[in-house]
């Protein structure tokens, strides 16, 4: 069984006081106690954002590790990436995150994991990145398409009711061509899929939600929120 769970946005670095993304995340695994890597290319392998994640994941049931590319500690990236339960991919820049990736062949190695059964998460541009294409700030000023990894068919927006451009930009780039149809996801949302098929949405906040947005309209996914009505 293969699976993509991607984060609109949340988890730790976003709503380290809410757990409830991440944990479902290492529930998804078929392992008691799953190793799950970090990845913080798009950050720069921001140290700051490696010790949130190791802060966050410590307390769980889990075996938290990392990899970075600016620092390796393995020349076997390999090895190291094929023993991981969960790659759990941080926001950033997605289009150096893909240009790195690409460089240490690592978007080949995650595809192979992929294949082998880890699970594939992330937020932002950990959550863009596994899909054909997408919108993305990474150039600067505005929202510019880009193309990703390709494991999940379509386009994607993260952050869709986080940032004000988010919405407009995404459906405008789907209705003009740009873009391929695809899946936004508010902060707070994931889109967790199977076998590159859309499993179900959830969510760590009441109001988040996913979306499928085509041509011609966007719709409101169904949502489960994995927390309890007040």
């Amino acid at each position: 069984m293969r699976q993509v769970i991607a984060l609109g946005g949340g988890g730790f670095s976003m709503e380290p006081e809410n757990p409830l993304l991440d944990r479902y995340i290492l529930s998804q695994s078929k392992s008691d106690k799953p190793k799950i890597c970090f990845i913080g290319t798009a950050s720069g392998d921001a140290e700051g954002y490696i010790e949130r994640f190791y802060h966050a994941f410590r307390g769980e049931n889990c075996e938290p590790t990392h990899l970075s590319l600016f620092k390796p500690h393995t020349r076997d990236i390999k090895s190291f990436v094929m023993e991981q339960d969960i790659l759990y991919v941080g926001g950033g820049n997605t289009k150096n995150l893909m240009a790195l990736w690409r460089e240490w062949e690592l978007d080949v190695i995650i595809r192979q994991a992929y294949d082998n059964g880890t699970i594939l998460a992330g937020l932002s541009a950990g959550s863009l990145c596994w899909f054909e294409e997408g919108i993305t700030d990474s150039y600067g000023t505005g929202l510019e398409p880009i193309a990703c990894l390709g494991i999940l068919r379509g386009s994607h927006s993260p952050h869709y009711d986080g940032e004000e451009d988010r919405r407009p930009s995404y459906q405008a780039f789907i209705r003009d061509g740009k873009i391929s149809s695809g899946y936004a996801a508010d902060d707070g949302a994931a889109l967790h899929f199977i076998d590159e098929e859309l499993h179900t949405v959830v969510s760590s906040r009441p109001e988040a939600a996913g979306y499928r947005v085509d041509t011609e309209k966007e719709t409101k996914l169904s949502t489960s929120y994995l927390g309890t009505e007040d």
